[in-house]
């Protein structure tokens, strides 16, 4: 029976909310209340049905964004907003132009881009009927932006991500990791083949060190069970991990990057108990098994990631299990069950992981039950405060960053560790911020007149050499460096050999002395962020 139930789960994001299956989940539930979790929305189909495996995300207006895979006017999926009181309002439905060249099926969320529209990927339509790529503004107009047609890949089943360089990355289920520039040229970056993992179903992340990281649901060195690999943004790619089935298999979900550095995310099945597992990889590539999900005690086969919260725990849903849960687990791996999903009314069958809004409440999305039985939306309070929330997490100096959270009218100083920023505030819930040169790595705070609030998650301030002189000299020779970032280098290299004498004048200006040994070749500044490299080479003379 619970096999029967998983394979119909497999195909529940290609179906409406009112299938079988819904009938069948709703049935094995158990009543479990909590006094924290609050239905705020119930899909009715017209407005949308069955809210995909995303996470929702938080917009410019403070209100909250997502998909459903289908429903809305055509049958074939939506785009809608949810404020955090609970008004749904459908903003797009797919398949509204001819043969739907526009799209439909949009099982990937959507990403804010530094533009302040929205992007997404819809699985079939377009010109090919291979899926597209598509921008949205918060109004709800929508540019189709590419269509696939297999030269890319197909079939994207994932979202996108906007990296540091402002280029959009994402994958396609048709064995593919691409590159988007914002107006829409597309280029690929890696072709899997099927050894090095098949069928990528989860969005990218960008770690700190500036590389992409993913999942793919099978393939890899054991079979079929899945793998963890790396993408550079040029396209260099390596295989870090493949699934063996006793330590899970089948990652539907993205990874994080957790704030210890290291990397968590989920497997579908697999464990001890064959219900799935919660993993964690730690910069160093090594992998362990933290959490095996057991049937009927803590919920099972978990779809959805994990988001970390402001406490440092890791929040998620299982979709099975008898009944689905809501739960968070600490980094050593005890778990506690917040939520048991208990009738069709409160929601169920919950495939997203939670997003902890800058109010610090979490919500997120159920594919079946709710007033309908066409999915929800829901909160989860844990008690936790307010905090802002940058996009993106990494960057250069000089490099504008969204800033999301509230109270921004009266904003007094925004602060990159001991660097402050110019800022443009252009609403109450959203500002921008130039990254300061004389700033540091570390988590950005924002003083408005009712207090500071800290970003959920550090800043990673990459250096940049802009200029040295003189561009040649002799060993003992003093060389300025300029550009940004620079604050808490730990090492200055000539040719790759380390300068002994290094001064830090500013964030902006670094002095140091050619050492011996040094030899023709670019001039390199290391810190916590990253490595900088110059674009011209520094000649050493006699």
């Amino acid at each position: 029976m619970k096999a029967a139930i998983r394979k119909l789960l497999r195909l529940a994001p290609r179906f409406g909310a009112g299938s079988a299956l819904l009938a069948v989940m709703v049935a094995m539930a158990i009543v479990a209340p909590a006094q924290t979790y609050n239905l705020l929305a119930s899909f009715d189909g017209t407005n949308g049905s069955t809210p995909n495996l995303s996470p929702l995300v938080q917009g410019p207006d403070g209100d909250l964004y997502g998909t459903t895979v289908v429903g809305g006017d055509w049958g074939l999926g939506t785009v809608f907003k949810v404020t955090p009181t609970g008004t749904l309002t459908k903003l797009y439905s797919f398949c509204t132009k001819t043969n739907c060249t526009d799209g439909s099926k949009p099982l990937g969320g959507l990403v804010l881009g530094r533009d302040g529209n929205f992007y997404g990927t819809t699985e079939v339509g377009g010109t090919s009927n291979a899926g597209t790529i598509y921008k949205i503004t918060p109004a709800g107009s929508l540019t189709t932006l590419y269509s696939f047609n297999g030269t890319y890949g197909s079939t994207p089943f994932a979202g996108l991500i906007q990296a540091s360089d402002g280029n959009f990355y994402g994958t396609t289920e048709g064995y593919t990791v691409f590159k988007m520039t914002p107006k829409g040229k597309v280029t690929l970056l890696h072709t899997f083949n099927g050894s090095d993992g098949s069928v990528p179903r989860a969005a990218l992340i960008q770690a700190s060190d500036g590389n992409l990281y993913g999942t793919t649901f099978g393939g890899g060195a054991y079979g079929d069970y899945g793998t963890i690999f790396m993408v550079t943004l040029k396209g260099k790619f390596t295989s870090l991990y493949s699934f063996d089935g006793p330590h899970g298999y089948g990652p539907w979900a993205p990874l994080i990057q957790a704030s210890d550095g290291s990397f968590y995310g989920t497997t579908y099945d697999g464990g001890a108990n064959n219900n799935g597992t919660i993993f964690k990889m730690t910069a160093q590539m090594k992998s362990t098994w933290i959490y095996s999900f057991q049937w009927g005690v803590s919920g099972a086969n978990p779809e959805a990631g994990l988001a970390q919260g402001t406490d440092g725990n890791f929040y998620g849903t299982t979709s099975l299990g008898s009944p689905s849960t809501i739960f968070d687990i600490t980094p050593d791996g005890t778990l506690t069950t917040l939520y048991n999903f208990g009738s069709q009314g409160d929601g169920n069958i919950p495939t997203a992981s939670p997003l902890q809004a800058t109010n610090g409440t979490f919500y997120g999305t159920t594919a079946g039950g709710g007033a309908y039985g066409y999915g929800t939306v829901f909160s989860l309070s844990m008690g936790s405060g307010a905090f802002v929330s940058l996009q993106p997490n990494s960057g250069v100096p000089q490099q504008t960053v969204q800033i999301l959270g509230q109270g921004f009218n009266s904003t007094t100083s925004v602060m990159f560790g001991s660097g402050s920023a110019k800022f443009t505030v252009i609403s109450d819930g959203y500002m921008t911020a130039i990254v300061p040169a004389e700033g540091t790595s570390g988590y950005v705070t924002v003083t408005t007149g009712s207090g500071t609030l800290n970003s959920n998650k550090p800043f990673t301030l990459i250096p940049v050499i802009k200029t040295f002189a003189p561009t040649s000299g002799k060993v003992g020779t003093q060389v300025t460096i300029t550009g940004g970032g620079f604050h808490g280098t730990t090492k200055v290299a000539f040719g790759g050999v380390k300068a002994t004498s290094v001064s830090v004048d500013s964030g902006s200006q670094i002095t140091a002395v050619v050492p011996t040994g040094a030899k023709k070749g670019t001039i390199s500044v290391t810190t916590a962020g990253g490595t900088a490299i110059s674009k011209g080479k520094f000649t050493v003379t006699n």
